[in-house]
């Protein structure tokens, strides 16, 4: 498999070329050359294959020519050695749960899935590589998790101050090692534009080896296919293809289940739940793409203005707004309907929902209600926990802290505080 820059003036990559670099040197995204097709036996039978065989024959196509099949069984049998299960939330709404890796969000499948391939991609280079990346608060924790004490690598991570959640800033500042993480003024938009900046800074890029862990590198976003095929496995009414709802910042989580659709995998519709960051819902009602400053709520982990991989949505459409329209829809969802969402879902279906799940619960809901007959899954994808100081003020109650994590809420953070000056990242970074 190769891969090619959505800007078109930079060289072909492989699969290995495309996950060091983490963009193309013309700054554009890496986009497989092809999509894969996967024969309609593969589904009709996909209730008698190990998730870890569904893995590894999704992700096979797009990494051949760089990982060998060992290689790849290991990788994928690695990332997703925890359970993602469906579960019954009312008659016509599921869960799919993504909390239950070692960070407790979603993130966790494709960092793992990155950190195994950069590891192994690394032993063969004799210079230092530098993952940086921005953060709104689920990425961070993951990426730190998965590339903690890989050899040949030091992580640098910028997050908001004040805009992640006080679990999720603990788990992204508390490893130390080669994880350094930077506290900065600002937005993640502002994160977000300092590590382009780095990317697109020819003196720096020639002192240092740098590549991405956001979702705009291959080896994070095509592995967060495998749970939308594992979701799939578990759907008991084969019947009909489900509706899937997935709570989106960056959009590379729901590119890739759109990718995964393309593929082959039954899906009847996608539907991009937003918080006040409304800029694709306004693009699907438009027809007019016009980023904004992000704003502040409560599902943090979305408070993108400028979503990196809508670009690739595009793609995989062609660019054709009516191909598009026809597959997705969108809707934004307030802090207060969320809370709502929240306080409803618990009290009458005792199912505990964390902000971001909320948010995909209630632009599912509301799509249901124009659709009636069908069926749906929203994507949870952290857990309640992470969110403790929004959920436990809406329910009244406790939430039970998961063992996981109670060690690192007692651990010191570790972290720089800094503007948002590029200057300041700058001599950061020389200085690792």
């Amino acid at each position: 498999m190769r891969y090619y820059s959505l800007n078109k003036q930079s060289p072909l990559a492989d699969f290995k070329e495309a996950t060091i670099k983490g963009q193309a040197p013309d700054k554009g995204l890496y986009f497989p050359e092809r999509i894969p097709a996967i024969e309609p036996s593969f589904f009709k039978n996909i209730g008698n294959i190990a998730d870890d065989d569904i893995a590894f024959r999704v992700i096979r196509p797009y990494t051949e020519g760089s990982v060998t099949d060992d290689e790849l069984h290991r990788i994928v049998t690695e990332t997703i050695n925890f359970p993602i299960p469906l579960v019954q939330v009312t008659d016509t709404i599921h869960s799919l749960e993504l909390y239950h890796g070692p960070t407790l969000a979603f993130k966790d499948i494709g960092a793992r899935f990155m950190s195994r391939c950069l590891g192994l991609f690394s032993k063969e280079r004799s210079e230092k590589v530098i993952v940086l990346v921005a953060t709104s608060g689920d990425t961070g924790g993951a990426v730190a998790n998965g590339f903690y004490g890989v050899e040949g690598v030091e992580v640098v991570i910028l997050y908001p101050s004040g805009k992640v959640s006080p679990v999720q800033e603990k788990q992204l500042t508390t490893l130390g090692k080669n994880i350094h993480a930077l506290e900065i003024e600002g937005s993640f938009d502002d994160c977000q534009k300092l590590v382009k900046q780095a990317f697109a800074d020819s003196a720096l890029t020639k002192k240092l080896f740098l590549t991405s862990a956001n979702s705009i590198n291959v080896a994070r976003w095509l592995p967060q296919q495998f749970y939308y095929f594992f979701a799939y496995k578990q759907w008991k009414q084969k019947e009909q293809a489900p509706v899937i709802c997935v709570p989106s910042g960056n959009f590379g989580n729901i590119c890739a289940g759109m990718l995964a659709h393309i593929s082959g995998l039954p899906v009847s519709h996608f539907i991009a739940a937003c918080n006040a960051n409304d800029v694709v819902p306004g693009f699907l009602q438009s027809q007019t793409y016009l980023p904004k400053k992000a704003v502040a709520t409560i599902s943090n982990a979305m408070d993108v203005g400028d979503p990196s991989n809508f670009v690739r949505i595009l793609e995989l459409f062609d660019h054709e707004f009516i191909k598009l329209k026809s597959t997705l829809d969108s809707y934004s969802i307030s802090d207060a309907d969320t809370k709502v969402t929240i306080r409803n879902v618990y009290q009458s279906f005792n199912y505990l929902l964390d902000p971001h799940g909320a948010v995909g619960y209630c632009a599912l809901e509301k799509y249901l209600r124009q659709h009636p007959g069908l069926h749906g899954i929203f994507l949870e994808t952290a857990h309640p926990v992470k969110f403790y100081d929004v959920v436990e003020p809406v329910i009244g109650s406790k939430i039970p802290v998961p063992e996981s994590i109670k060690d690192i809420l007692l651990k010191p953070m570790k972290r720089s505080k800094m503007g948002n000056r590029y200057e300041e990242i700058y001599n950061y970074l020389m200085g690792i």
